[in-house]
């Protein structure tokens, strides 16, 4: 058969193959949906975790009453857009993910 021709006896078959395909590409769709659903839940949670743990450390603004803490306060400061740079142009990384779990463990 030549490839600029179609054959129109062919068109029941091509139009069950289409709606097949239409079939399974919305099922991947739907799946890949909650997929991302999942993972900005686990992000979410993650973040918080990470806020948590910086917490602890003394590494977020909250500590800047203190003056004996103002360097730590500069190097938080670098230390949170570093995260939200991160988040925002790659999402939340295998590298992060690594580092927050060894947060974690550390801190329980």
């Amino acid at each position: 058969m030549d490839p600029g021709k179609f054959d129109p006896r062919h068109t029941g078959e091509l139009l069950k193959h289409m709606d097949k395909q239409n079939e399974v590409l919305m099922d991947a769709y739907r799946s890949m949906l909650h997929e991302l659903q999942t993972l900005q839940v686990e992000e979410e949670m993650l973040m918080r975790k990470l806020y948590e743990v910086m917490s602890v450390h003394g590494l977020t603004k909250q500590n800047e009453g203190n003056s004996n803490t103002s360097h730590n306060n500069a190097g938080a400061e670098q230390s949170n857009n570093e995260v939200n740079t991160t988040h925002e142009e790659h999402g939340l990384s295998i590298v992060w993910r690594r580092l927050i779990e060894a947060s974690v463990k550390k801190v329980d």
